[in-house]
């Protein structure tokens, strides 16, 4: 698929097939989180792919939407905020990091004809304790991973001069 194909057929995804995604699918998807550009190339991030039904029952608990747990896999992108770089400020990048392998992530993921839809309307603790996370991992964000029970919806976007601004 064209990649300029692939952002605009991009989108969430709210009901999975039960089918299981092959493993050099999940390989490739993976591997674009991977190789995503970090601040200072610190990478301060870990992913964890839930494959268990007993876990994805368990998690739940951190956000109770049952489409959500149609599909065959979810995936959480962790933050490691010490690992992180910070800007001059004290700013620290690890949110961006995470956020630009996560969207490697659903990109490739719409690419290999997979759905996702990025979740971050949940409870952190419970996360973190469903993923027996270690201090100093952060769940940031958590996606379903799998193929499309339908197609996409009609949605709209802002024109282009709604959010741009040109300083010559």
């Amino acid at each position: 698929m064209d990649f300029y194909e692939v952002i605009k057929t991009r989108h969430s995804v709210r009901g999975f097939k039960p089918d299981a995604v092959e493993t050099a699918k999940l390989d490739r998807v993976l591997e674009a989180a991977r190789i995503a550009p970090s601040a200072a190339n610190r990478q301060p991030w870990q992913f964890i792919v839930v494959k268990s039904k007993q876990v994805r029952e368990q998690l739940k608990e951190a956000y109770p939407q049952q489409w959500f747990y149609t599909a065959p896999l979810i995936i959480c992108a962790c933050a490691k905020p010490d690992e992180a770089w910070k800007r001059g400020d004290g700013k620290n990048y690890v949110d961006v990091d995470v956020t630009i392998a996560m969207d490697h992530l659903i990109l490739a993921a719409t690419a290999e004809g997979l759905g996702t839809c990025w979740i971050g309307a949940f409870k952190t603790e419970a996360v973190k304790r469903v993923l027996n996370l270690p201090a100093g991992v952060e769940p940031l964000a958590m996606t379903p991973l799998g193929y499309p029970a339908a197609g996409p919806r009609q949605t709209s976007r802002k024109e282009l001069s709604a959010i741009l601004r040109v300083i010559e």
